[in-house]
């Protein structure tokens, strides 16, 4: 039976953007925190700035949380499709983790969270609140302290 056109799902249809920015959100299997600490913090860091020669996606601003991890991305032309890119960089970091950290898999829920930013004002409005997501979560006085954020690549519109 065909489905009724509806007039607030046509447009999107017509919603494309080529070059599009993603900010991304992974949780840890069960929010385990088991992602807090400079080794952990190298594989995720070392994975992401392996992820242009490896993937086609250029990483930009991250911040690591005990139990979840938020990044912005940005494909390359010829990158593999987002669900690629992040099935094979959970599949990678998580031995990795296991590894470094001895801890008993899954590490990653297996859906993850992705938004396509369409302006500037966007993007910063999203950095800006997971920038303070150390502070609202009590580890920090100041965001700039936390040790876990940073930024791979510049990224921007």
């Amino acid at each position: 039976m065909p489905q009724p056109d509806r007039e607030h799902l046509r447009r999107l249809r017509d919603v494309w953007i080529k070059y599009p920015l993603y900010f991304l959100t992974v949780c840890t299997h069960r929010r385990r925190p088991i992602l807090v600490g400079a080794p952990i913090a190298g594989v995720l860091t070392s994975s992401w700035r392996d992820s242009m020669n490896v993937h086609g996606w250029v990483i930009g601003r991250y911040v690591i949380m005990p139990d979840h991890v938020h990044f912005f991305a940005a494909p390359e032309p010829d990158a593999k499709s987002l669900s690629a890119f992040m099935r094979d960089w959970k599949k990678w970091t998580a031995r990795q983790i296991i590894t470094t950290r001895q801890v008993a898999p899954p590490v990653w829920q297996p859906e993850f969270f992705d938004h396509v930013l369409r302006s500037p004002k966007s993007y910063s409005e999203k950095w800006d609140y997971v920038r303070q997501n150390p502070v609202r979560a009590g580890f920090v006085d100041d965001a700039d302290t936390w040790p876990y954020s940073g930024e791979c690549e510049k990224l921007g519109f």
